[in-house]
């Protein structure tokens, strides 16, 4: 993996160098581990003109590092951070300078103004350029294993939802059914939950970012269950709706049948060339046909990797095109105040035709089952 992490370091300073950086600091953390293989907490990497194996990280040096650089690329240099600089990016900064570099290329989106000043009185006359969001559009595109994680983390949500379905639900709570599914998610093997569980039943079902409560699940009701797995720092999710009780009310059958073929259309227009937009828009007509235009949310889906939320976004005003190998959420949803909703989430990676179409990686049944 050194060999892999060196070659995306490579890429990156063929990106910023045009612009006349002669280095770049890396503050976000997912850009880190991205990069270097691990990102212990507090690190940043700075990215000299000299090559790869010149490429160093700053970081604390403690307990906390060890178990987080098991996986860190062992060609970097490792650079201690002064016990009288608390801040690894100014401290990498005033190591830039000290190297001659005239011009540092930092990301500007991650740096508060208060940091970005600090970067600037500790590396004197260096002159800093905004190195933007090139390492998240250079991770974008996946390669083959780091796909394979987010397979791993897929088969794990995939597991722990199943498991809980197989057990009693009716007079638990929301609250206790997610805390279950995050033990089963670690059981598993699981790094943790990819973002907090969100299990919603009743009224609550359907509502997207709901937390959950104290309700306790009820005969006739729509459960909505949506989580998520990590597996080496890559995340991944799936969520899927059903009823309580021995068969659906006829409300709840046309309300899943129609957010399930949006959710078709959504994965059917996933192709390499396709337009963000136009993944929206082709799961976000189904529903706007069905007069549920008001009652769903801003975009259809999401990219996801080393963060659960990423680029691409797939909403109405997104700009730009799919690619192959670009892994994305479809998770249409509808939600009746005081009645409940459903939503369907998968996680796919974009693929073409002629490498079969879009790859499902949570297999969940998506049929309405009656538990």
């Amino acid at each position: 993996m050194s060999e892999v992490h060196a070659s995306r370091r490579t890429l990156l300073r063929e990106r910023y160098a045009p612009a006349g950086a002669q280095a770049a600091l890396v503050s976000q953390p997912a850009n880190v581990r991205y990069l270097c293989g691990a990102a212990p907490v507090g690190a940043v990497l700075l990215i000299g003109p000299a090559g790869p194996d010149q490429d160093t990280l700053v970081c604390p040096i403690g307990p906390a590092v060890e178990p987080a650089a098991t996986r860190l690329d062992s060609e970097l240099r490792l650079v201690a951070l002064p016990e009288e600089e608390p801040d690894a990016a100014v401290s990498a900064a005033g190591l830039a300078a000290a190297a001659g570099v005239e011009t540092l290329a930092v990301e500007e989106h991650h740096l508060s103004v208060a940091r970005h000043r600090a970067l600037a009185a500790r590396a004197g006359g260096l002159r800093l350029l905004d190195l933007a969001r090139a390492v998240e559009q250079q991770r974008l595109i996946k390669d083959e294993e780091e796909i394979s994680c987010l397979r791993i983390a897929a088969e794990i949500a995939d597991q722990a939802l199943g498991e809980l379905l197989e057990s009693i639900l009716v007079g638990r709570t929301e609250r206790h059914l997610a805390l279950e599914l995050e033990r089963r998610l670690i059981d598993h093997g699981a790094d943790g939950p990819a973002f907090p569980t969100m299990v919603g039943a009743g009224p609550n079902a359907g509502r997207f970012g709901h937390t959950p409560t104290d309700r306790r699940v009820e005969e006739g009701d729509f459960l909505c269950i949506c989580l998520g797995a990590g597996y080496r720092g890559y995340r991944c999710e799936v969520g899927r709706t059903f009823v309580i009780g021995t068969s659906p009310a006829d409300w709840q059958i046309e309300l899943y049948e129609l957010v399930f073929a949006a959710q078709r259309a959504g994965r059917e227009a996933l192709a390499p060339g396709t337009a963000y937009r136009e993944v929206d828009r082709a799961a976000r007509h189904v529903l706007d046909a069905a007069g549920y235009e008001e009652s769903f949310g801003g975009r259809i889906g999401h990219g996801v990797g080393l963060e659960i939320d990423e680029d691409p976004r797939l909403s109405p005003s997104a700009m730009g095109k799919l690619d192959a190998c670009v892994p994305v959420t479809v998770e249409p949803g509808v939600h009746l105040p005081g009645r409940g909703g459903v939503r369907i989430d998968d996680t796919l990676v974009v693929r073409s035709e002629a490498d079969g179409g879009p790859e499902l990686l949570t297999i969940t049944t998506k049929e309405l089952l009656a538990l």
